[in-house]
């Protein structure tokens, strides 16, 4: 998928456990932990304890089995003098946990009322030691060993050095904790009052992701629907994975996943609307601007609408990626990507240069201008991708920031070289249904199987529709125009594939098939 830890680390190395020690040191000196005994029902999957009142026909709320525990001394923390102070906590900074439907999850849970954590077994021996326990001075006294998650929320402590070190000075608190929805209780309720207890920052963010489905239904080896991503991977691309990934669902909600979708995405925007849009601008300026990137002339409404668009794009993405709504991040940098293609086929460049050369020039610089703009946008989305749209701009390295946006040298140069243009996003043509891993569904067929076909949504519909006759539009002009044939085909191509991308949604052609009138047979005159 692209993307790198900076640092990996095992709860079971020393720097881990001095860290947890120092933290229970802090806690207990405050007089925030005492010892006492615990009974109760207790997960062994979820590493939680549950109440009488949130069990589930006799399970967890998350179906997992529980089982009780007999009575056995524990250490608690007292969790239950946190209630009201989180509460105020919470309400003092909003975005402390998101989404919305999260934190009011956490908010009534906290309402309800909070008990004393029990942070200790003694029916184990793997682990943590409890620091400055009484030595056991006969085989029936228990031996502590520190609860699961008292020892791997400080994890998030112990990789940046704690309790001291430059790293932990720079990166305490975090920016955003990034969790699964089933454990946000956690880490939205324990983890910050271990902290205030000890007089540590929580975090600054705690945001809970969703999970996702395949053609709705959920996920599961026993079901057999189970998507490798090595090969989703290597039939999509990297890129397209990804940014299905964060443009597809709202972040934090459950997503579906199927191919019908995944193939809009890879075929749709990413091939159609920006690849071609990038293929056509660079061969154009690749095969009529000497290989060099144009020098624009004065620029008229319609140029600075379209640069307006593209300088603003990153102020308009950035406060979105802040709170994790990476969809509409992604909404936006589409916006200016479609705005691109219309101003392309409305200025006809391939016109241009039989009638106004400058002009063309100056629609053609606009254009990597923009682009520029989107590939910069890009990069955290589509790193790859978006380094080898800035190398057919010619961009520098050093230029390719958020930062250098802004900065008139780091435009695109009149006069600078550039390549011969290679395609972005080749089109994905399926043979058959990616292969779903069954290896613990024996004899399970795909979750599709005997299933009617789901009507295409309406939306999605039309707004094919709208690039299939703006994509008709622009191979008209090019004719009308007079443009050559190497100008002319890949808009052809592109119109070409929107009509496949639309028989392949619907299951009916775009342009429905003319019928032959059968000519009527004269009757044979009698004689």
């Amino acid at each position: 998928m692209n993307f790198s830890n900076d640092d990996f680390i095992r709860t079971t190395e020393q720097r881990h456990k001095d860290a947890v020690v120092e933290l229970w040191r802090m806690l207990e000196e405050k007089g925030h932990i005492y010892l006492g005994a615990y009974e109760g029902w207790y997960s062994v999957r979820d590493e939680a304890y549950y109440t009488e009142s949130e069990l589930v026909d006799g399970k967890a709320p998350t179906g997992a089995e529980v089982e009780w525990v007999v009575k056995e001394p524990s250490y608690f923390f007292k969790l239950s003098e946190w209630g009201d102070k989180l509460l105020e906590y919470y309400d003092s900074h909003p975005d402390f946990i998101g989404p919305n439907s999260r934190r009011n999850e956490v908010i009534s849970f906290v309402k309800g009322g909070l008990r004393d954590l029990s942070i200790s077994r003694t029916t184990f021996e793997w682990g943590i030691n409890v620091p400055d326990q009484p030595v056991p001075t006969s085989d029936d006294d228990p031996n502590h060993i520190m609860y699961v998650w008292v020892d791997a929320l400080t994890n998030y402590l112990s990789a940046l050095g704690f309790p001291g070190g430059d790293k932990f000075e720079r990166f305490w608190p975090a920016g955003v904790q990034m969790v699964g929805k089933d454990i946000i209780r956690f880490h939205a309720v324990y983890w910050p009052a271990l902290l205030l207890a000890a007089g540590l920052e929580p975090p600054q963010r705690i945001f809970a992701h969703g999970w996702w489905t395949r053609d709705g239904q959920k996920i599961s080896k026993s079901i057999g629907n189970v998507i490798d991503p090595t090969e989703l991977v290597s039939t999509f691309g990297v890129d397209q994975v990804r940014y299905f990934l964060m443009a597809e669902v709202p972040f934090g909600q459950d997503g579906d996943y199927s191919e019908t979708a995944m193939l809009a995405t890879a075929n749709g925007f990413l091939a159609n609307a920006l690849g071609n849009l990038q293929m056509r601008v660079m061969s154009l300026v690749h095969k009529n601007c000497d290989g060099q990137v144009p020098e624009p002339g004065l620029l008229n409404a319609d140029d600075e609408a379209m640069l307006e668009a593209a300088r603003t794009l990153h102020g308009k993405m950035a406060p979105l990626v802040a709170c994790q709504s990476l969809n509409k991040a992604c909404g936006e940098m589409e916006v200016v990507v479609r705005m691109a293609n219309k101003y392309i086929d409305e200025q006809a460049p391939w016109a241009l240069k039989k009638t106004d050369v400058p002009r063309m020039k100056t629609v053609l610089w606009t254009l990597m201008e923009t682009l520029r703009h989107v590939a910069v946008c890009c990069l955290p989305l589509m790193p790859a991708s978006a380094d080898c749209m800035l190398d057919q701009l010619a961009v520098k390295s050093e230029h390719r920031t958020f930062s250098s946006l802004a900065l008139a040298e780091a435009m695109v140069m009149a006069g600078t070289p550039v390549v011969k243009p290679a395609g972005l996003f080749p089109r994905i043509e399926l043979e058959e249904t990616l292969t779903a891993d069954t290896s613990s569904a024996e004899g399970a067929g795909s979750a599709a199987d005997g299933e009617a076909a789901k009507e295409a949504d309406p939306e999605m519909v039309e707004a094919l529709r709208v690039e299939i006759a703006a994509a008709a539009e622009a191979v008209k002009a090019a004719k009308s125009g007079g443009a050559d044939k190497g100008t002319i085909q890949p808009l052809v191509d592109a119109l070409l594939a929107l009509k496949a991308e639309f028989l392949e949604l619907t299951g009916t052609p775009f342009d429905p098939p003319k019928t032959k009138k059968k000519k009527k047979k004269k009757k044979e005159e009698v004689a």
